[in-house]
């Protein structure tokens, strides 16, 4: 029976550094694999772009999504939120467990400012409720943040069963942390990093984080141990450091 879980969340900055100095995708990918997380929730994943794909001879002419998740994760579910001419970008998840079930919702609060939330339904072994995992990238704007934080409580009202084990994880843009108010009341989740260290955690800029813009948000879990995956060899990788916690599912969830 599974009864812990290992995540993490990363904004892959379309598998570039910091302001788009270099290509990293493939240094992201080794980075992953070695937190042995069980499911992995991305951001800002370029699935398609003609000219950067002929900029880079080791772009993956599989999309960033299948390259990332190749061998560790056998599934994975990209959603396309922003299209553009020469490609388009959104969200992903990787899981080493069944996904039963997606959803991609358009949340964009502007028409310059595309955003969406993925949701994935995964049936993991000796659980009797399926885990609900919902990937997120917020907007820049605080009004923006307010509509779509809104939206997504609204959805998870409408979709998600109460009693089923739920994690809500992404970029959220948070940097005055008002979003946690909204899921708390609304939804009854935690913060993992707020609920270990009292606020949530620093995640940017990667090397020296000092904005708290990413989040983990949880239902139906005890949370064991979080971390947060910075510093210098990480301004090789993205703009974004990656958060990444140990969960163990509540005994009231698990299947008798």
């Amino acid at each position: 029976m599974q009864k812990t879980l290992h995540i993490a969340t990363f904004n892959i900055h379309k598998g570039l550094t910091h302001f788009n100095a270099r290509f990293s995708l493939h240094q992201q990918r080794d980075v992953l694999r070695k937190l042995h997380a069980d499911v992995v929730f991305l951001q800002e994943v370029q699935d398609a772009h003609t000219l950067r794909s002929e900029r880079y001879k080791n772009w993956p002419s599989s999309g960033q999504a299948a390259f990332l998740a190749d061998a560790i994760w056998p599934q994975f579910m990209y959603g396309k939120n922003s299209i553009y001419p020469a490609g388009h970008h959104g969200n992903a998840l990787l899981s080493k467990f069944p996904i039963i079930k997606t959803f991609n919702q358009d949340i964009s609060a502007h028409k310059s400012e595309n955003r969406g939330m993925l949701h994935c339904v995964l049936e993991i072994p000796g659980w009797h409720e399926p885990l609900h995992a919902i990937c997120v990238h917020l907007g820049l704007f605080a009004h923006w943040r307010h509509t779509q934080v809104s939206a997504i409580a609204h959805y998870i009202e409408q979709h998600v069963p109460k009693n089923e084990p739920l994690i809500i994880a992404g970029d959220f843009n948070d940097w005055n942390q008002r979003t946690g108010r909204t899921f708390a009341a609304r939804l009854q989740v935690h913060e993992v990093f707020e609920h270990h260290a009292g606020k949530p955690a620093r995640s940017f800029p990667s090397w020296l984080p000092v904005l708290r813009l990413d989040r983990i948000y949880t239902r139906g879990f005890n949370v064991q141990e979080v971390k947060v995956h910075s510093g210098a060899q990480f301004f090789q990788l993205s703009d974004h450091a990656i958060l990444a916690a140990t969960l163990t599912k509540k005994n009231d969830t698990l299947s008798r």
